[in-house]
């Protein structure tokens, strides 16, 4: 936990094509961190439409974002356009060496690895997109949400696809102020979801939870217990798992070019 009288300024990449709840679920969270300035920043001052057309505007242009505590990468169907953009790249680069914390949502992560940020991490990203992870030297985990941490300290979140930014943000705002001022911005949110079905989880029957077995218990990142046998530790999900080695980065994106999910 971060002393509580140290500001933090916090900002996230925004970009053409984004999934936007990759940004404003997040945002929900991050905008009510205790004591903290939060911006969007993006390559130019333009609007930028979110994968199903929303419009949103950024603060500030990526040249004019400061030295970040918080780094937040979203993903969507915008970030294959990314993936050689040595200028985007730089800046997320640059910015994650300043950083304390890096948040990732759903295909954020694919840009952390073309930004050679991932060789030798645990990492999650969108279900038909974490078979790429071992291209860019990461570790793949079956997860929501995976959280990884440097020698000197730095903390990676990774969360999986879309609305899993919520639960990635939740865990990260009790990282930087507590697990009292994430709690009280959860309740703040009133989030605390119940799934209508198992339709989330590929690979699962999908079958409505709501049939015959009354409301299904609400589940939290924070301070709720899951429902029996839903809690285990990170795991490996079983998919290739190559050691990494520095080159790693390089390779995958020149492989990931050929092997890009549609999402």
């Amino acid at each position: 936990m971060i002393p509580p009288d140290t500001h933090l300024q916090i900002g996230s990449l925004l970009f053409e094509g984004l999934d936007q709840i990759d940004l404003t679920g997040p945002f929900e969270v991050l905008s009510r961190v205790p004591n903290s300035t939060y911006r969007v920043y993006a390559p130019s001052l333009d609007p930028v439409r979110d994968v199903r057309g929303l419009r949103i505007l950024p603060d500030a242009t990526l040249a004019e974002a400061p030295r970040l505590d918080v780094l937040h990468v979203p993903g969507g169907q915008g970030q294959e356009a990314l993936m050689r953009d040595a200028a985007v790249l730089g800046w997320i680069r640059d910015q994650a060496a300043g950083a304390g914390h890096v948040l990732s949502v759903c295909t954020g992560a694919l840009l952390l690895g073309a930004a050679g940020l991932l060789v030798g991490r645990r990492a999650t990203t969108y279900w038909n997109a974490v078979h790429l992870l071992p291209f860019f030297g990461a570790e793949p985990v079956d997860e929501r949400v995976v959280i990884d941490r440097d020698a000197d300290g730095r903390t990676w979140v990774f969360a999986a696809g879309v609305t899993a930014g919520i639960d990635g943000a939740l865990r990260l705002a009790a990282a930087l102020r507590g697990d009292e001022a994430a709690q009280a911005i959860q309740l703040g949110m009133q989030y605390a979801p119940s799934r209508p079905s198992t339709a989330a989880r590929p690979g699962r029957p999908r079958r409505p939870s709501w049939r015959g077995r009354g409301r299904p218990p609400p589940t939290s990142p924070l301070g709720a217990r899951p429902p029996p046998g839903r809690s285990r530790p990170n795991a490996a999900s079983g998919l290739p798992n190559p050691r990494p080695s520095p080159d790693d980065a390089q390779a995958g994106a020149r492989r990931y070019r050929s092997a890009a999910p549609t999402r």
